[in-house]
């Protein structure tokens, strides 16, 4: 009988991370893949990217609605719990065999929480990071208390996941999935990214993606102010902006951009989402990723570019050569754009290695998940590092 393995995602970046997992539990015949959808994907004000999964072929299991129209602590708390409710009823409707989730969001621990209730095995993919700005941080480790299987993107986080007291016979160091797509995608050509984005590039072109410090109370406006400050005064550049997730606080950063990109039309422009073609091409032909996402720190030292990371959202995670980590002031990040524009930190970059791994994760995820035997996983012995001293 085929595993049913279900996967759950929730945001653009999530999705496009295990796109080529997705991808390859759907084609293995010995597999019955099952997707749930939620979050920002059924969100018009993200993008509504369900459509971009249904678009290029992927069938969509159940969609579970659960944003409500508010980034506020509150609204935020009420979208986890309406979404447990939906999730335990998906749940019994599917009954898969194991869920499969990636990473820290609020919308997947209410996933995970469900399943675990359900008496449902859960695969957990990123676990071990640390970003000790964010309520990522907490909900991340929860999820690997919660998970029976861990997939790591690196062995410093391998061991942080035993050391949580994870049977090491369960954690898997394979790398980020996510870089399967710059292995495996034809990406634009410069002459096609333009024309796709609708935007002519510049002499020099930033690439700018800044989401809330969700541990840190009302810093959003100022630290996004900090930046517009800091970008105001260089010359022949252009700004590609990507907006943030549905975070507290996310939507004065939107606003902000909104309007920078009304007065500035001729050097800066915004999407909801660029999917994962247009962002990885984007890579290839910006001189410098900033702001604080994860994708900075995962995806762009593989293109050998400059990645400027503000402030503490990213803090803790394993950085790259090519990462410059700033304060979020102005005159903070006005200082990394010097640094990151010189010409000895760019002739460093030819020389960088992404510590996230070169590719191949999610065919050593797609085997494990298939070999794995499910019988008596629910059980879980801590374990116990016996240490010297």
């Amino acid at each position: 009988m085929n595993k049913k393995i279900c996967i759950v995602t929730g945001t653009r970046a999530e999705y496009g991370i295990m796109y080529w997992l997705i991808k390859f539990l759907q084609e293995d015949l010995d597999i019955d893949l099952q997707l749930i959808v939620t979050g920002m994907h059924l969100s018009p004000e993200f993008g509504s990217t369900y459509k971009e999964i249904e678009g290029v072929g992927f069938k969509i299991d159940k969609k579970i609605e659960m944003l409500l129209s508010s980034d506020s602590e509150v609204g935020i708390s009420k979208s986890m719990g309406l979404a447990q409710i939906s999730f335990s009823e998906a749940f019994q409707d599917l009954a898969p065999d194991v869920i499969l989730v990636l990473g820290d969001r609020f919308e997947i621990f209410s996933a995970v929480a469900a399943a675990m209730i359900a008496r449902i095995p859960v695969a957990h993919l990123h676990g071990g990071e640390a970003t000790q700005g964010l309520i990522d941080e907490p909900i991340r480790h929860s999820i690997t208390k919660m998970s029976q299987l861990h997939f790591t993107a690196t062995e410093v986080y391998r061991k942080r996941v035993i050391q949580m007291g994870e049977n090491p016979s369960r954690v898997f160091n394979v790398g980020s999935p996510g870089l399967d797509n710059i292995h495996r995608l034809t990406l634009l050509d410069k002459r096609q990214f333009e024309k796709s984005i609708d935007f002519k590039l510049n002499q020099k072109n930033i690439l700018i993606t800044f989401h809330p410090v969700t541990l840190e109370k009302n810093t959003s406006k100022k630290q996004f102010k900090a930046l517009l400050h800091s970008i105001s005064n260089l010359e022949d550049t252009s700004f590609i902006f990507t907006k943030p997730n549905s975070d507290t606080d996310g939507r004065i950063i939107i606003q902000l951009i909104d309007e920078y990109v009304s007065k500035n039309p001729k050097t800066s422009c915004a999407f909801k989402s660029l999917g994962q073609l247009r962002y990885l091409s984007a890579l290839k032909y910006v001189d410098v990723v900033l702001g604080n996402s994860s994708s900075g720190l995962a995806e762009a030292p593989s293109f050998k570019v400059a990645t400027i990371d503000i402030g503490d959202r990213q803090k803790g995670r394993i950085k790259a050569d090519s990462v410059i980590s700033c304060d979020p002031t102005e005159e903070s990040i006005s200082q990394a754009l010097q640094l990151a524009f010189s010409k000895h930190f760019q002739e460093s970059l030819k020389n960088v290695k992404n510590p996230y791994g070169e590719g191949g994760a999610s065919e050593k995820i797609v085997k494990i998940l298939k070999d794995f035997d499910y019988s008596d996983i629910l059980k879980k012995k801590f374990y116990d590092i016996n240490y010297s001293i």
